[in-house]
């Protein structure tokens, strides 16, 4: 080390801090207790209790995806098969439907992507005690206020005014939304679990439609609607959390074309079995007879039978016999008291 009278003030000063500041202790670095630790990883929650803080949580919703839920895309295959139909009746014309996107973003976004005019539909899931979004868009409404009101068939785009619904157009959009819920219902049916949608209530600021948090995480279904070479949007939003209900239902993976039960389908399938005509025989008895002897019977012959009077009969479907009885009578017909339960056959035997 140089002399001090060799060295200059300044440097004499900055020698001086330096050694100050190497004597100081270092300083305390607080520990953080294990609850607090449970608290920043997101696992200090309760069992019942949705998560929503911490660093799990943000996993937990960095992890769902509509991808996860392959069911989800099979319901609304078969929706916009069902709709089609109920458009067509509604517009007289021909509508195709197609889905445009099923993604997942948060409700806030959505939220603010919505042009204004418009109409947000809020329905409620009545089993699922939740609610979702129903929006047609402006050019989809200007269209079907066209079609339905007797405008003339054009390829022209449908001029969209800036101005709000009037109470005509809004009723019109009622319309449809209870058609898309009715239809929107049947298809969930296929999961064999039944909901009910019903419409609650429209809002002409998107903004009001309150039914998630900004940051909730919900799946946003796209279907794009053609009618008369115009072109509009129907978008069906729900919340995670409505869809909770069911979520192991929508994860299911099918192989081919096992992807539920077709509750409409197995319906009708057990009514038109139940409706089958099916001749029974009643057979008083059997008995062994060469042919030399049934060519000899005539008119007035007697066969002797070896049952006696309240001998059970046999009763057979299709040459097989499925139970037995007594013969009786009832008013003028000839009756069969049954005396034992109908037996089941296999179908190969």
């Amino acid at each position: 080390m140089p002399d001090n009278n060799e060295m200059s003030q300044e440097e004499l000063d900055a020698l001086a801090a330096w050694e100050t500041s190497a004597a100081e202790p270092p300083k305390e670095v607080k520990e953080l207790d294990q609850n607090e630790i449970d608290s920043l990883l997101g696992f200090g929650v309760s069992q019942g209790q949705k998560n929503t803080r911490g660093i799990k949580a943000m996993i937990d919703r960095a992890l769902e995806s509509y991808e996860r839920l392959p069911m989800l895309e099979i319901v609304f295959e078969r929706f916009i098969r069902v709709l089609s139909t109920n458009l067509r009746n509604l517009t007289e014309d021909n509508v195709d439907l197609t889905i445009k996107s099923i993604q997942s973003l948060r409700y806030g976004n959505f939220i603010k992507s919505i042009p204004m005019p418009a109409l947000v539909n809020v329905f409620r899931a009545k089993e699922w005690d939740h609610y979702g979004l129903f929006i047609a868009d402006n050019s989809l409404i200007f269209s079907l206020i066209d079609i339905l009101f007797g405008g003339k068939k054009s390829n022209r785009p449908v001029k969209i005014e800036g101005r709000p619904f009037t109470l005509i157009e809004q009723g019109l959009v009622k319309q449809l939304a209870d058609i898309v819920l009715s239809d929107l219902s049947d298809s969930f049916s296929t999961l064999g679990n039944d909901v009910t949608f019903k419409f609650e209530n429209t809002e002409s600021d998107p903004r009001f439609a309150s039914i998630a948090r900004t940051n909730d995480s919900c799946v946003l279904t796209k279907i794009s609607v053609e009618i008369q070479n115009r072109k509009g949007t129907i978008e069906i939003l729900f919340p995670y959390e409505a869809i909770e209900p069911i979520k192991a239902l929508l994860t299911q993976v099918f192989i081919g074309e096992q992807f539920g039960t077709d509750v409409e389908w197995q319906s009708s399938v057990i009514e038109k079995v139940y409706q089958t005509e099916l001749k029974l025989q009643a057979v008083l008895d059997s008995k062994d007879r060469s042919i030399l002897d049934i060519s000899n019977l005539k008119v007035g012959s007697t066969i002797i039978m070896e049952n006696a009077p309240d001998a059970d009969i046999d009763i057979l479907c299709n040459g097989v016999k499925i139970t037995s009885g007594k013969l009786g009578r009832m008013g003028k017909k000839l009756a069969i008291a049954l005396s034992a339960p109908i037996e089941n056959h296999n179908i190969h035997e």
